[in-house]
């Protein structure tokens, strides 16, 4: 099966050629060179996922990251491409929605990996019952979440890490498995985790009186209820 992608980039060479590239590796491409084209094409066609440079005309990558997220109510699976490596634009990417991302210069088979493990995460399968944890719910059928009746939006890839520590818990999951369980072989900067985590607790326990998620030094982690603390 041939997924379709909407590559968002300005950079007219880098575009082509990553345009080219994943065209022989299978994907049918479609390309936009501004914001908000890239835009309106996201929101106009169905793809199995979007590759949106940070900087560009008229709109940045994280607006339309936001936009999908926050307006269309899309999880589509979005991946970042940035020449900026500081861990304050990762958490923003993060932030609006982003599933992953890289930094340019990148090497284009990284490329294809990251974009398949995305597409192919989203496509799971979530046919099993409801998990829940005390008053934290996962509907694993549509990919909702709920704590104390509260509807709850994560990012897909906050989803995915909340799913895994659901499905184990009150056992302990070390980072290695869950990073593993995201990203296969191609392991990501420990960077990313942890901007991952810092954006699943930000959701599910900040506006809460108590912590699920439970962090347990050089191990890993736990979502544990409240009495079992």
């Amino acid at each position: 099966m041939a997924y379709s992608v909407l590559l968002v980039e300005d950079h007219a060479e880098l575009a082509a050629t990553t345009g080219e590239f994943l065209e022989l590796c299978g994907y049918i491409v479609d390309y936009a060179n501004d914001g908000q084209t890239g835009l309106n094409l996201a929101l106009e066609n169905s793809y199995d996922a979007l590759i949106l440079d940070v900087m560009l005309p008229g709109m940045s990558g994280y607006d339309i990251c936001r936009k999908v997220r926050q307006e269309a109510k899309s999880d589509i699976p979005i991946l970042m491409l940035t020449a900026r490596d500081q861990l304050q634009d990762k958490l923003e990417g993060f932030d609006t929605g982003a599933d992953d991302y890289l930094i340019k210069p990148f090497d284009f088979e990284e490329l294809n990996a990251r974009l398949n493990s995305i597409i192919k995460r989203h496509k799971g399968d979530f046919s099993s019952k409801p998990l829940k944890i005390h008053d934290l719910e996962l509907d694993l059928k549509t990919m909702t979440v709920t704590r104390a009746g509260k509807s709850l939006k994560l990012s897909p890839t906050g989803l995915q890490i909340l799913k895994v520590l659901m499905r184990r818990s009150p056992e302990l999951v070390t980072r290695e498995e869950i990073e593993r369980e995201l990203w296969g072989d191609l392991v990501p900067d420990s960077d990313v985790l942890r901007s991952h985590l810092y954006n699943l607790r930000k959701v599910i326990d900040k506006p809460f009186d108590c912590a699920l998620l439970q962090t347990v030094p050089s191990l890993g982690l736990k979502i544990i209820p409240p009495d079992n603390n």
